[in-house]
């Protein structure tokens, strides 16, 4: 791997203004969106049962041992249960087959049907890949060095849209754009190595388009509340001071700016509001930001512009965590332009929620006794001893089942 040195390639815009202007002492009150809200409650276990999927579908035989899957258990969030208990939540995703005779460990593969939508997916990435390469550039160029550490990829790696095994099966087929290096902690990064100028432009500066080139550094974010939230006169006036005042490129470099002025928090919003324009779902979790301070060149306390801009982001506390939602992104509950990848998620959290809800009925009590085309969700009711193998070793009972999987 090569050594990474520090890049200077950023744009420097030579801030042509006098920067006047402190920070603000304004707090805006944080009110419930319970729309935005059910958009991250709709997805509660979504990631968890994702990344099994991806985990069993990269094996070569299509099937893993518990004791497997579960070694990614604090990773998944499954904190509190086990993961065999929740993969039996959802029998239209998972099947357990027959446990091996001396080990007696369950064994799950995909259901058909998850495995039908697990193509779907790989059929999304493989038509949107030109469209994830650029935004990964892009999710680079917004950085000093033009590099992520892999730690940090792999945190953002769901909210991007990036394939299970990325660092295998993505980057490798780019080395123009892409490069690994040793960081100076001795971790791998990710770098870009070049710049695209073309590509240099945020979504902010095109959805303005007409604007001329006098007032282009003050362009306006979109700003929707919930419905319901009140302004003061003395905020409403600070935030139409504060959308008046200089727009700074998130491409660009702020090395000048004052990260005491309201100018540099606009900056600020702007980075984020570039960030989550390249998420497939508009949205983050705000763990996932605190290692992005020093390589989006950030102040201390970055994060507190989501409660400062209640018009921009949305702050949703559901699933025990903290979401932040880009609100101009969404129309209701609905993204306003969807990601294939997106629709292929909605489609695995309708099964899901369809295989909890017909477990709850105990219809898969009854799948015994159903036509042939059901036979495989059967060995979810079967007793121990129906379900022992007769095979004298794992490999041999995971080279078994992986063929009857596919």
């Amino acid at each position: 791997m090569l050594t990474i040195n520090r890049i200077h390639s950023r744009r420097r815009p030579g801030f042509a203004y006098h920067q006047m202007l402190s920070l603000v002492n304004v707090k805006l009150k944080w009110v419930k969106d319970s729309i935005l809200d059910s958009v991250v409650a709709g997805e509660r276990d979504l990631k968890a049962a994702w990344e099994l999927k991806d985990m069993i579908a990269a094996d070569p035989c299509k099937c893993l041992p518990v004791h497997r899957l579960s070694k990614r258990r604090r990773q998944l969030g499954l904190v509190d249960i086990k993961v065999s208990s929740f993969m039996r939540r959802y029998p239209t995703l998972f099947q357990e087959f027959p446990q091996h005779d001396d080990l007696k460990v369950p064994w799950f593969r995909l259901t058909e049907k998850a495995t039908e939508l697990h193509h779907e997916e790989l059929e999304a990435l493989q038509d949107s890949e030109d469209a994830l390469v650029e935004r990964l550039c892009r999710l680079l160029m917004l950085t000093v060095d033009k590099t992520l550490p892999l730690q940090t990829m792999d945190q953002l790696k769901w909210d991007l849209g990036l394939p299970y095994l990325y660092t295998e099966t993505l980057i490798p087929l780019y080395p123009q754009f892409f490069q690994f290096v040793q960081l100076q902690d001795g971790r791998t990064g990710l770098q870009l190595s070049i710049w695209d100028e073309s590509i240099a432009i945020s979504e902010l500066q095109k959805s303005q388009p007409a604007v001329t080139s006098a007032s282009a550094m003050c362009l306006a974010f979109p700003v929707k509340f919930t419905r319901g939230f009140g302004l003061k006169k003395k905020c409403m006036a600070w935030l139409r001071d504060w959308q008046a005042l200089p727009y700074t490129s998130p491409y660009a470099d702020p090395s000048g700016l004052d990260p005491r002025t309201d100018i540099s928090e606009k900056r600020i919003v702007g980075v984020f509001h570039e960030l989550l324009h390249l998420t497939v779902g508009k949205r983050t979790e705000r763990k996932n930001l605190s290692n992005l301070r020093k390589p989006l060149q950030l102040p201390q306390k970055f994060t507190k512009v989501f409660e400062r801009h209640p018009g921009i982001f949305y702050i949703s506390q559901k699933c025990d965590t903290q979401t932040i939602i880009l609100r101009e992104a969404y129309e209701g509950q609905e993204l306003s332009m969807k990601h294939p990848l997106t629709r292929v998620r909605e489609k695995f959290t309708d099964m899901m929620r369809e295989g909890r809800l017909a477990k709850s009925r105990g219809l898969y009590k009854k799948i015994k006794s159903t036509a042939n085309d059901d036979e495989h969700e059967e060995g979810l009711d079967m007793s121990n001893s129906e379900l022992e193998s007769n095979e004298s070793n794992e490999s041999d009972c995971a080279s078994e089942f992986g063929l009857l999987s596919e």
